[in-house]
């Protein structure tokens, strides 16, 4: 039996959890007062955050997020290597994507989340994908 998806976001200001599951972190930079020991990472993927240049051009401006998802979902799909390394964790239980940004509706872990639910969905018939 397949484990069902289990992918969540939350500020990596939020306390840890132990319901978090595997904990990623999924920005460029380290956040700014977080000390690494209290994080409880299992991973930092600093690969899988939007380039500086998107980043940058966003602007954590809302009336740009359609067009930031579109863009970083051009750029994860030119990543393939850092989904299937979240999708490997993902496989195994449930993740948290961690992330620094203040507007909890509109950051790049949302835009990772859905596109590593695409990616889950489309290779669970190719579970080596």
């Amino acid at each position: 039996m397949a484990t069902p998806i289990d992918i969540r976001t939350k500020r990596i200001y939020d306390p840890p959890d132990v319901a978090d599951g595997a904990r990623v972190l999924v920005d460029r930079l380290w956040p700014r007062g977080i000390r690494k020991e209290s994080a409880a990472l299992t991973l930092w993927l600093k690969d899988i955050a939007p380039s500086p240049e998107l980043r940058q051009w966003f602007g954590h401006d809302p009336a740009r997020w359609a067009e930031f998802a579109r863009r970083y979902r051009s750029e994860l799909a030119a990543n393939p290597a850092a989904l299937a390394r979240l999708g490997e964790l993902a496989r195994t239980g449930r993740v948290t994507l961690l992330y620094g940004a203040r507007d909890a509706a509109h950051n790049h872990a949302l835009v990772v989340a859905d596109a590593l639910r695409d990616y889950l969905e489309t290779s669970r018939d190719h579970p080596a994908a």
